[in-house]
Parts: structure tokens; sequence; C-alpha cells
């Protein structure tokens, strides 16, 4: 640890004012900061995948599907509004290449839609809706297009960068340019219907970049390859980011998790992470998901795993197919933000005295004060600088650790960065002591915080959903699922939630069997979960309804390990 004195900019501490501190390692941008301070937006997804009920369209489904009855832009910037977002990042294109504005090179667009007799563009009406409700707007562009036909071919990445520029010189200022990485794979491909395979050098991303900056030179750049882009993705689609974050990392190099997760301690470029994740199971509407919209308190777990870990959220708000933000969805955005805003409301720390001696910061009240919430940021414009504090509250006269209830790597309190938020069990305490232990260089704390955050309030909730009961389940083998019922039962369905805690065993391939007499068994389903390691939520299977004792479910193939793994599974019975 190097032993340099405290410095805090802000007015809390007016210490040190005449202190000059350079900059230490490398910095963020302007635009950079702005999108820091942004803290929450949302990713809208609607496409042709909202009525096929996919969640990766294959791109081949008819235009004509595409035909909402009430299409509202303005509902979907209000209710992101109310639930606390500050923009907005629009899937214009998502995998299936079905462009939702009217592309001048394609056909497969709205404008071949019935929606609007072909003249409709949702692109312009949600960048409209925003600036009318004060949200900054931002695109989704898959590089991905499993509709076209030279996809895998230079003529390709000509067609790529052409809508680019459409969607960047059409529609206003665009605060950020979102890029999958999901690329290459099976698709339709003109009529092809193959699998194409691309390397790491087919889309030239340093092109691509120079354009996005000569077009939109104040948008960052969100991208999952190996030219580091302005942010970076925090290595899943689960809503949270490594306690210790380093918004910093090397500047070239494909990333694996650790690195995306927790950031690089010593990297050479400004790359802050950016959590994203839906309120749903999914990224697209399935009303199958109705009863399984995040709950009250998984949205504060996320945020405080997300803008409290140094990082933004992104959080999805999917569109149901009569074209609005599902009510369920809207009034849990809300809630959310009435909690936020209830938490945060009082900041104890403008009751108390705050005194400095060194790395040191006390935080004194005339009498014994509940709280639960800690948070503490750092002047990021000057870089990252702390890498372990620890806090400490005063109780009955001797001091006690407090810790991160919602800490898994159990390495402590590590890294500050925009913001860093600690949980913990209420305390009534006389003081708080706030120890920065080890830092890169000398560290300029802007601001600390200390508040109760009250008891979460009932959720809201969600509609009944039947689900099969009498259940036993059993393996027959490390890559074998049998489950049967005391009686017949007719079922339609068929759920897996893969294994949450990061275990192998995830199913990537699967067939699943139904029987009446453990002897003849008859093909229910089969096929890929796409995206379930990155994404890793429920997966649902439908089939025609189909008399059973028994179901077998094969792991067809594993993402990692030798064994099939799961969280949960449920048979869907007919009524």
């Amino acid at each position: 640890m190097r032993n340099f004195p405290i410095l805090a900019v802000a007015a809390l501490f007016l210490l040190a004012a005449c202190h000059h501190v350079e900059p230490y390692g490398p910095v963020p941008t302007q635009d950079q900061l702005a999108w820091q301070d942004m803290d929450m937006y949302a990713f809208i997804h609607y496409s042709m995948n909202t009525y096929t009920d996919q969640e990766w369209g294959f791109g081949n489904e008819d235009p004509a599907l595409f035909n909402p009855s009430d299409l509202d832009c303005r509902q979907w910037a209000r209710v992101c509004k109310q639930a606390g977002m500050k923009g907005i990042i629009f899937t214009a294109k998502h995998h299936c290449g079905f462009c939702m504005w009217p592309s001048a090179y394609t056909e497969y667009s709205v404008k071949n839609a019935p929606w609007k007799d072909g003249k409709g563009d949702v692109v312009r009406e949600l960048a409209d809706a925003c600036r009318e409700e004060g949200l900054k707007f931002a695109v989704y562009l898959s590089p991905w297009d499993r509709n076209y036909a030279e996809y895998g071919q230079p003529e390709y990445i000509t067609y790529f960068r052409n809508q680019l520029r459409e969607l960047l010189t059409n529609y206003g200022d665009i605060f950020e340019v979102w890029f999958d990485g999901a690329n290459g794979g099976d698709g339709w491909y003109g009529g092809a219907n193959e699998t194409r395979r691309i390397d790491k050098y087919y889309y030239d991303w340093p092109e691509t970049y120079r354009l996005i900056r000569e077009l939109q030179p104040h948008c960052v750049i969100w991208g999952d390859n190996a030219n580091r882009a302005d942010l970076r993705w925090v290595g899943t689609e689960a809503g949270n980011v490594g306690e210790t974050n380093w918004s910093t990392m090397p500047s070239e190099g494909q990333a694996g998790y650790a690195m995306l997760h927790y950031g690089v301690e010593d990297g050479d470029v400004w790359c802050p992470g950016e959590t994203n994740t839906s309120i749903r199971p999914g990224w697209f509407y399935h009303e199958t998901e109705n009863a399984h919209v995040k709950s009250l308190s998984k949205l504060m777990d996320t945020y405080y795993k997300s803008v409290g870990r140094n990082s933004t959220l992104l959080l999805n708000f999917p569109v149901a197919p009569n074209g609005r933000i599902h009510p369920t969805d809207s009034l849990r955005g809300i809630a959310l933000k009435k909690m936020i805003d209830e938490v945060f409301k009082e900041n104890l720390v403008d009751k108390a005295r705050v005194s400095h001696k060194g790395l040191v910061t006390t935080i004194s009240f005339r009498r014994p004060t509940d709280f639960n919430r800690f948070v503490a940021e750092e002047d990021i414009a000057l870089g990252q600088r702390v890498k372990k504090f620890t806090l400490e509250a005063l109780v009955d006269g001797e001091w006690q650790p407090l810790t991160d209830e919602l800490a898994e790597d159990g390495d402590g309190l590590t890294t500050i960065g925009h913001r860093r938020i600690i949980c913990f069990p209420t305390v009534k305490a006389s003081k708080l002591r706030f120890t920065i232990v080890d830092t890169k260089a000398e560290p300029v704390i802007k601001k600390i915080g200390l508040y109760l955050a009250p008891a979460l309030t009932a959720d809201i909730p969600n509609s009944g959903e039947k689900r099969s009961s009498g259940l036993h389940i059993f393996f027959s083998s490390p890559t074998q699922m049998l489950m049967d019922w005391d009686t017949e039962q007719t079922v339609t369905g068929f759920r897996y939630l893969p294994p949450q805690d990061g275990t192998n065993g995830t199913i990537t391939h699967y067939t699943l069997w139904g029987s009446t007499n453990w002897r003849d068994w008859k093909k229910l389903a089969s096929g890929e979960f796409s995206n379930i390691v990155n994404n890793p939520i429920w997966q649902n299977l439908t089939f025609p309804a189909t008399k059973v004792r028994m179901l077998k479910f094969d792991a067809d193939r594993l993402a990692s390990g030798e064994r099939m793994g799961y969280d949960d599974v449920e048979v869907v019975t007919a009524e």
C-alpha cells in the first residue's frame, strides 16, 4: 500500500483545496464520463421474433407477420422514463436480419410489412419519442444477419456499413452503438439454409469504428470482440458484474470471462463494463413468461450488483405483439425507480460530523443511528485508484467490521470507481469508519454516503401458472434425466433452467422423449438452446398435447463438463 493522504474533491470534504492531482493511468473520455453518469438505461427488444415466439430468428420469417395493432413508441419512452432509465437502445436489426426501419439496402424490412401499409419506421418513431421525453437514443445493429445471402462474404460488410450509416445519419444524436457478440452460424441466408463461419478479422472492426467516430463523434461503442471498444460486456447476461471491477482493459486481444467480469487492474485502456440483462427471462416477449417478470427484490439486487459495482445497468423491456410494453413489466420497472429513490433519499452523512486522518474517514453521529447502505465514489476523470478498503461501525463502544452481504467471492471490499454501494444488515452505530487500505495512486474520493434502506414493499403479483405436481425425477446416466408420475398426464411443454452458479453441465443440445409404458418412446422435441451459456435463463419447449407417464430428457451436448446440470425443471400439463 502506498501511504498517500486522502483527498476528496466534493464540498463534503473540503480538504487540500489547493492540492493538484495529476491523472493516473488510463482515464475516461468526456463521452465515457457522460455515459457512466447515465447509471441506468433501457434495452428495447422488438422484432420479428416477437411474432414467432423465438429468441433468435432464422432469417426466413415472413414480413407479413409484422402488423402490430397498437404500436406506441411514446408508451415505451414513458415507461422507461418512469422506470428511471436515462435513455433507450433499440434493436434496429436483430440476427434474423429484419430491419425495423425502411432501409434502402434490403427488402427485408418494415417497408414490406402490412403495418402502416409499408410506410412505417419504428426507429424514427422511437427516436422522436425519446427526445419528447428527454431520453437519449441509441441503436443495436446485429453484425450477424441470418437473412442476407452474402453474409460471410466481403459484400456483406459493405451492406452492414451502409445500414450503419443510415442509422447514424437519419435519426439525430446517438449516445451508443451496440454490437452483439453472436456472429456466424446456421441461417436461411437467402435460401442457402446452411451454417457459415467467420473469423475475427471478417468485420474489420477498426474501419467500422472509424465510420462511427466520423458520423457520431460523441457516441460510445459497445463491442464484444478482440478490437477493444469504448465499453465492454461483463461476461454474463444475468445482471451482475464482479465486486472487484476495474474500468481498464488491455488494448488488444480476446478477453475471457475473468477479464470481462472483473476488468484488468493494469489494463492500458479505459473500457468500463456495461451490465445488460432483461426484466424477463428472455430478451423478446413471450406470453409464457408473463408470470416470470423479475421481482422488485431481484431488480434491486441487480441494481446493487451493476450500478453499485462501478458499472451501468442496461435493463431490457421487451415489447408485446400488440406493440406496447406489458403492464407487469411497466409496473415492475416503475417500482424499481421508486425503491431506488426511497433508499437514497436521505444521506445520513449530511447530519453527521466527518473527520479525516490519513487514509481514514470517520463519520460521527450525535446519537446511535440506523444504517445499512454505504456509497463511495471516486473522481474517475483522474483514473481509478482504490484497490481495497474496509468499513467498521462503532456499536456499543466496539468496532465491528461490515461486509457486503451481496458479495460472492469473499475477497473483501475491493475497487470503487464511479460508484460502489455496499449492502449490509441494519446496524445502530454511533460512528462509521471508512479506511482505504490499498491504492494504485493517491485516492481521490469525491463523495461518500450512508443510508437506511427500507424493507422492500410487497412485489406486484404475477399471473398464475399451472405447473405439474407429483413428478418424480431421477438420473439413469450422467446425461439423461428421467421423470415419471403415478398417473398418466397430458403434457404440452417442458422448461429447463440451467445452473445459475456458473458450474459445469449446462445443456446446449437436447432431445425430449415421452412414453406411457417405459418401452415405446416418442420424440417430443429436440434441438439447441440458443445463447444459453451467455444467457442462462429458463428454456421453454412446447409441443402438441401428448399423453405420457414418463419423460426422458437427454443432454445431447454440454457446454462443459461430463454431467448434465440444472437449477430447476418444470413440465407443463394441460388443463
